[in-house]
């Protein structure tokens, strides 16, 4: 499959194993090109990882001092956040190269970090969701509104696992 811009994501201080691993397997189920992230919390628990479909060998995962380092300048930096005065996430227009920024499970990106976003968006449910729901909902909502071209048929076939093989009949 092709892809579609560049997609990077942005892990503020993340805390829990499991949840970087949702990412993981999220940033492979939608194709990102890279996890990184801050803090020191993850490095001591990540051990317990749990990237089921062993995603973090075919992308790297990065801890860094600043999730912005390094990447290219027109790289849009897009905030992830229950924030005031963001963007909804269905009215949001996604940008070709993007390095999405996710706060923590357990509080907010600073605000620091946010005032140097290209935009802050949020996703409109009642309460927040977790760490990798919200990653998951985004990179669907990116890949939805996408010009990419999918050959269904083949996209079911190459992505379900050996115990599925289920057929919709007329």
């Amino acid at each position: 499959m092709s892809k579609h811009g560049t997609v990077v994501l942005g892990l503020f201080n993340p805390k829990s194993p499991s949840n970087v691993g949702a990412v993981l397997r999220a940033a492979g189920c939608y194709q990102a090109d890279e996890v990184r992230y801050v803090g020191e919390r993850f490095a001591r628990a990540s051990r317990y990882s749990t990237d089921t479909k062993n995603v973090g060998s075919s992308i790297p995962l990065l801890q860094v001092d600043e999730l912005s380092q390094g990447l290219p300048e027109d790289m849009a930096i897009i905030c992830v956040e229950l924030a005031e005065g963001a963007v909804p996430l269905p009215a949001f227009t996604h940008p070709e190269k993007a390095l999405y920024v996710f706060g923590p499970e357990d509080g907010s990106i600073p605000q620091a970090v946010v005032d140097k976003a290209s935009q802050v968006v949020y996703v409109p449910t009642i309460g927040c969701m977790n760490l990798a729901a919200t990653v998951n909902v985004l990179l669907y909502d990116r890949l939805a509104k996408s010009d990419l071209q999918i050959d269904d048929v083949e996209r079911i076939k190459a992505s379900r696992d050996v115990n599925n093989r289920l057929v919709v009949r007329a």
